[in-house]
């Protein structure tokens, strides 16, 4: 295993030393090296790739930036593969080119090849090419912040160009979740280049949210760039809205918890998420959040209307909700683990008990005949009409899904990674095995079948059906973030300690640090 000096914590007394279960360790390598080596094998460099027909493509007709190698590399040096990664390294050394005249997309762009690339600088120890590209990547994306009178970036970057491109299917709306899940990754560059600029555009893009945000901290996911507010769509933390939220925690934590402002913020939503958007089903009380939607009636009045729907890009909220326990909801400096009574406020005692809950929905929704979770679900309420229907589901059902039917795109499994996350998480401030029993569960269930027997691994059209039928793409998060959060489940505690890394929303992991840029955003 790796002893890279990145990887390993630098402080020992701030975790319980859980030992490493290495056999199951190995196995997720393995299941990594299979990925990967199809991957090299068959479209090095290419965005994406396609196991079934054994090639590649790109994102854009001209050409791609190698978003699989550069997602994939801080996994390859936590795990020690350090043959993959000079082979990776020589890639984005000698052909990596964002001379690329066509339009990416902001925010992946930045999750994926941004956090990527200072991942990559911080792991290594400081290898000054991840850091260049990384700054030269930083200053292509910059304009996007320039193209709107409140300065939101806008949704899709011209690399060569350096220019902002608007999203032509939401022409005068931005997304919430993607202009404000850029500030983990340019704060950072800020701190190691010491260029304020990436702070400020960053930072700023808060300030506006803070400024428009609705009652009780909620979002909804879209923003109108003209005018800096909200516009009526949503509230959800499914897609468009997710990272949004996650961020919010972790923009506090990655500046070892010196920007109350967003300590603030994160504490307001979590009160209005539990008032408005947690509920219960009807038969077990499996706890879950629902979305708002607006309504307007006939005489034009709006209300929300509460959907029971619940992305799985949701099950990253039971780990993150334990982990703002521990940290804004503590009373004491360190929290054991798991806590004790009396060492949690009220409000971080009540985010514990959802967020060990939302995870046990999460690895419900696993009930299926492969033993993996659909893409989207909906949960039974009263009245719903479901109790006419033949072996009705006491509490979850994946919408429009019939045995006799084609698949519906909600019962698709793309290999996400939001539950292991929790997973992984829930372990590290509990010690309990359960959490990785569940993940061992969930890595069998992809390993049967997921996997592509030439090489790689495929999404599944629908996870109630078996033999699964697959489709031909693996999602770069597989290897960025499924296996990395699998086989960090059974590693040691002082491989990237919670206390000294965050997590971007790709799972890359950047080191807390001490802010040397202040703006006076409070």
């Amino acid at each position: 295993m790796s002893t890279d000096d990145g990887v390993h914590g630098t402080n020992s007394d701030s975790v319980v030393n859980f030992e490493a279960d290495v056999p199951k360790q190995e196995a997720v390598v393995n299941a990594f090296k299979h990925a990967w080596l199809a991957y090299e094998r068959d479209a090095m460099g290419d965005d994406e790739y396609h196991p079934i027909s054994k090639q590649g493509s790109n994102l854009t007709k001209a050409g791609g930036i190698g978003y699989t190698v550069v997602d994939s590399i801080d996994t390859m040096l936590i795990m020690g593969l350090h043959d993959e990664h000079a082979r990776a390294r020589d890639w984005v050394a000698n052909k990596m080119s964002f001379e690329r005249d066509a339009n990416f997309n902001t925010f992946e762009t930045t999750i994926r090849v941004l956090g990527g690339l200072l991942s990559a600088y911080h792991l290594t120890g400081g290898d000054s090419l991840y850091l260049e590209k990384a700054r030269e990547l930083g200053e292509r994306i910059l304009p996007t912040f320039d193209g709107t009178p409140h300065g939101l970036p806008l949704s899709q970057v011209n690399l060569a160009r350096r220019e902002g491109v608007e999203d032509p299917d939401y022409r005068g709306l931005v997304s919430t979740a993607e202009i404000a899940t850029l500030q983990l990754e340019f704060r950072y560059l800020a701190y190691l280049t010491d260029e304020e600029i990436f702070w400020e555009k960053a930072e700023h893009v808060m300030a506006v949210i803070r400024a428009a945000r609705m009652p009780h901290g909620l979002a909804s996911i879209f923003i109108n760039s003209e005018q800096g507010k909200f516009a009526t769509s949503s509230i959800r933390l499914g897609s468009r809205g997710d990272s949004y939220y996650e961020y919010l925690l972790k923009q506090y934590l990655q500046t070892n918890q010196t920007e109350d402002v967003y300590r603030e913020m994160y504490d307001e939503t979590m009160d209005g998420i539990h008032q408005h958007l947690v509920q219960k089903s009807v038969s077990s009380q499996m706890i879950y959040t629902a979305e708002l939607n607006p309504e307007r009636d006939q005489s034009n009045q709006m209300s929300w209307r509460l959907t029971p729907k619940q992305d799985h890009l949701v099950c990253f909220l039971g780990g993150s909700l334990m982990l703002g326990a521990t940290t804004t909801g503590s009373l004491v400096e360190d929290v054991s683990i798991p806590p004790k009574a009396g060492e949690l406020t009220p409000q971080g005692l009540r985010d514990w008990k959802t967020g060990v809950e939302l995870i046990k929905t999460c690895m419900n929704t696993h009930d299926t005949a492969t033993g993996l979770s659909p893409e989207i679900v909906h949960f039974r309420i009263p009245n719903d009409g479901m109790e006419k229907m033949p072996n009705a589901p006491l509490d979850w059902y994946i919408k429009g899904a019939r045995a006799d039917l084609p698949a519906v795109y909600d019962a698709r499994y793309i290999l996400r990674p939001e539950t292991v996350e929790s997973l992984f998480i829930a372990f590290r401030l509990t010690g309990d095995d359960h959490y990785r029993r569940e993940g061992w569960r969930i890595f069998q269930a992809i390993e049967k079948h997921c996997k592509v027997a030439s090489g790689g691994y495929a999404s599944i059209i629908n996870v109630d059906k078996v033999p699964a039928e697959q489709e031909d793409k693996m999602e770069t998060f597989l290897m960025s973030e499924t296996l990395k959060y699998l086989y960090l489940l059974f590693s040691d505690a002082s491989v990237l300690p919670l206390d000294e890394y965050v997590f971007n929303t790709e799972a890359h992991p950047l080191p807390v640090f001490i802010p040397t840029i202040r703006t006076g955003f409070s």
